[in-house]
């Protein structure tokens, strides 16, 4: 490790007081005091889970809109035939195909960040499973990404509308902004996220919902959270 780093790990270590949590907001004052870098860092809320990862009805998944958006211009694609397509257009859709963007894809495109379809196009969409399920792309109808409105839906995404998901490990790391964005937004982001993600506990879990959670940069240290405040609610349900 260089000296440089070295140097800037301790600076990131001075940051937060050992073992202590933070709330949200003083989370977000503290990362904005880390050592500055030459680029616009992203920040993520990250969260370990409680629930039982053998069981089916406990994958924890959902969407929620983040009021400031997460700081990045969306690529939205849409799988569509019919008259919608030139509503998901005008809705701001990057491109608007069928069978041809289904073969482009195929050929190896994937210059996207959100798939949106209709159901009717769902059967063709379904040879994209192997390229675009392990990316998380494959649209769906939980994530809101199935849909006979996609012009709405492609609107909701363009408008800040972002998907949480489990992982294979419990954890949930999502996007909710930039260190650029004021204290404010950043805050407002964060709370609209964790209140969704409480609210999609699974209803046959006992116990804990959120093991732990943490705010973090792309260089900036991992600040603990103290989340009791939207957690009451549903750990008195127990």
């Amino acid at each position: 490790m260089s000296n440089r780093n070295s140097k800037r790990n301790k600076e990131l270590d001075k940051v937060t007081e050992k073992g202590k949590s933070y709330l949200l907001k003083d989370a977000v004052k503290l990362l904005k005091t880390a050592p500055k870098t030459k680029f616009d860092q992203s920040v993520e809320l990250q969260f370990k889970l409680g629930v039982d990862l053998t069981a089916n009805d406990q994958a924890v998944r959902g969407t929620t809109v983040l009021p400031h958006g997460q700081g990045k211009k969306l690529n939205v694609i849409v799988f569509c035939k019919d008259e919608n397509a030139k509503a998901a257009e005008q809705a701001g859709a990057d491109i608007v195909g069928g069978d041809e963007l289904i073969e482009k894809i195929l050929g190896g495109w994937m210059d996207f960040d959100v798939a949106i379809a209709t159901p009717s196009m769902m059967k063709e969409v379904g040879k994209l499973g192997k390229v675009l399920g392990p990316r998380g792309l494959m649209p769906s109808p939980k994530a809101g990404t199935v849909t006979d409105n996609p012009a709405k839906a492609v609107k909701e995404v363009k408008g800040g509308r972002v998907e949480f998901k489990m992982d294979k490990f419990a954890n949930v790391n999502t996007l909710i902004g930039k260190i650029s964005f004021s204290d404010e937004a950043l805050a407002d982001n964060g709370v609209a996220l964790v209140e969704a993600l409480v609210k999609s506990r699974p209803k046959s879990l006992k116990g804990a919902f959120v093991k732990s959670a943490h705010l973090s940069s792309t260089m900036g240290p991992g600040i603990k959270l103290d989340l009791s405040k939207y957690l009451k609610v549903e750990e008195s349900n127990d």
